[in-house]
């Protein structure tokens, strides 16, 4: 009995000394909602889809003090490729950013709020967003677009890859905040 109230009290300590800023910061859209269907002009341009490929308006608030960076990533884990599908990662925003307009990822965007930071080749091959486009008939997919606070600038080669992008990001993250959209192609 000892043994098991000593690890409750542990747990319990180490829950209570947990940072609380990460459930204050939280990022929201105009173009996308938790839980709820993009619109095509969210789909990719290629491989069968013909959609708008325009990156969604994210906005972010509540970063916690030590920010000194911040990173957006958008992912599909249920992408049929045993990896997931990275649709964008964009990495060392300034700290004075908190948000960014619909389109601001792709390639040919003037986005003055990505000025200085570092886009990472998507999985499409390229170095900007890339929209959903999951296989016809293979249900609806879930896509994360999630703003970390980073404790830190990151120092990435030009060539990074998803994964490489990916540590280096969760390793620095002060907090994180997620909204999941969804899409289908029947």
């Amino acid at each position: 009995m000892k043994k098991l109230t000593n690890i409750l009290l542990l747990a319990s300590s180490l829950f209570l000394a947990a940072p609380t800023t990460a459930s204050t910061f939280t990022v929201s859209s105009t173009d996308i909602k938790q839980g709820e269907f993009m619109s095509k002009a969210h789909e990719f341009t290629g491989f069968g889809c013909e959609g708008g490929d325009k990156s969604p308006q994210l906005s972010w608030r509540g970063a916690p003090e030590g920010t000194e960076a911040f990173a957006i990533m958008a992912y599909d884990p249920d992408a049929p490729t045993g990896s997931g599908w990275w649709h964008w990662q964009v990495v060392n925003i300034d700290n004075d950013i908190n948000s960014i307009n619909t389109g601001a990822g792709n390639a040919d965007s003037k986005e003055v709020a990505l000025k200085g930071s570092q886009t990472i080749s998507n999985d499409y091959g390229a170095v900007a967003f890339g929209g959903a486009c999951p296989p016809k008939g293979h249900g609806v997919h879930r896509y994360q677009f999630t703003v970390h606070a980073l404790s830190k600038k990151l120092e990435l080669p030009a060539n990074a890859s998803g994964a490489l992008t990916g540590y280096m990001v969760n390793a620095n993250t002060l907090a994180k905040s997620t909204i999941e959209a969804l899409y289908e192609r029947k």
